[in-house]
């Protein structure tokens, strides 16, 4: 994750290095970005770079998980104790809308999930989930890989969901 010295820049300066970084790993992966391009696209020296990340693995994380929080917005969390199946398929319908629709982040997405993944970290998940939450929560973002993976099985996939997040709420019963 990014320094204080990141964090305390004035926003237009970090606004221009996040998109700088999102520039860079919509067009090339983890393996293949190179600080160069990210210095010279945000006007900042190399050492700059240093100063604000420890290397570009911590700057792909910044910004992988700042586009999530960004596209996540506004889902809220889950109620625990209450399990809503339909509550898991508007979240991942809406998600996927907002990806496709927006661009801004759907090369990020899409380019995480066909070659980046593997390479850093899976985020931290929540241990207060129960266990069909835990389930609802892992076919969703299964779900959504496919539909970055194969876009025009977007539907199928999606009534796939559903289906399966109805099974769970049934067997909740």
């Amino acid at each position: 994750m990014p320094t204080t010295t990141f964090t305390n820049l004035p926003a237009a300066k970090r606004s221009r290095v996040t998109a700088a970084l999102l520039t860079e790993f919509s067009a090339h992966s983890l393996a293949d970005a190179q600080v160069a391009r990210i210095v010279k696209t945000a006007g900042i020296a190399r050492g700059a770079f240093y100063k604000y990340f420890a290397d570009l693995t911590d700057a792909y994380q910044f910004l992988f998980h700042t586009a999530l929080a960004d596209i996540h917005a506004g889902f809220g969390p889950v109620n625990a104790g209450q399990f809503q199946a339909q509550r898991y398929y508007d979240a991942v319908a809406a998600f996927v809308e907002h990806v496709t629709n927006s661009q801004q982040y759907y090369q990020l997405i899409q380019r995480h999930y066909a070659e980046n993944e593997s390479l850093v970290p899976p985020l931290p998940i929540s241990v207060d989930l129960s266990a069909v939450d835990w389930a609802a929560m892992t076919l969703s973002h299964a779900a959504i890989k496919e539909v970055m993976q194969q876009p025009t099985a977007q539907a199928v996939i999606l009534q796939r969901l559903q289906q399966a997040l109805n099974l769970l709420a049934s067997q909740e019963e």
